[in-house]
């Protein structure tokens, strides 16, 4: 799949969560639980599953979330508007370097591109590299290109004749 980033963006955006249920702290090395429902969206990343931890680091700064879902579900802008989606049972996000481990049972799409399958996909963000471990599969979607004209003085089909010039 070729390289397409994840929007510039996002990462200074804010992180909004939107759960039936959370509990956890807003403290330096903590871990909030998130249940039901879980949509997280930061610039154009929107993140879905059904039960999730966030990490914070130790300057309580989101690093990492882990969601499970059926299946959880991660999508983001790059910058020419593509959208790339990924889809597995369990996403762990990466949030500062941007890498997203799908397992099992992974598909990651490339809008334009193509996609991947594999029991576990690793896939970064930033450089769009990605590498697929276990019953892996992928789909190159060829570059559509523009019709060629006509030539101007079209030959005869082959198998035929052109008239003889009158005498």
């Amino acid at each position: 799949m070729p390289s397409a980033h994840a929007k510039t963006g996002d990462r200074n955006q804010p992180m909004v969560t939107k759960q039936d249920s959370v509990s956890g702290f807003n403290a330096p090395n903590t871990v909030t639980t998130l249940t039901g429902h879980i949509v997280i969206a930061q610039g154009t990343m929107k993140a879905t599953g059904n039960d999730g931890k966030i990490y914070l680091d130790a300057d309580s700064q989101v690093s990492r979330i882990v969601l499970t879902g059926n299946p959880a579900h991660i999508q983001q802008m790059d910058d020419k508007n593509n959208l790339m989606t990924g889809e597995a049972p369990t996403l762990d996000y990466d949030n500062i370097n941007g890498v997203a481990v799908l397992t099992p049972n992974a598909v990651v799409t490339e809008q334009g591109t193509g996609d991947a399958h594999a029991d576990k996909i690793t896939y970064d963000t930033q450089t769009t590299h990605f590498t697929g471990v276990g019953n892996v599969s992928a789909t190159y979607l060829a570059k559509q290109r523009p019709a060629t004209a006509a030539p101007a003085n079209p030959q005869p089909a082959t198998g035929t004749t052109a008239p003889a010039p009158s005498t």
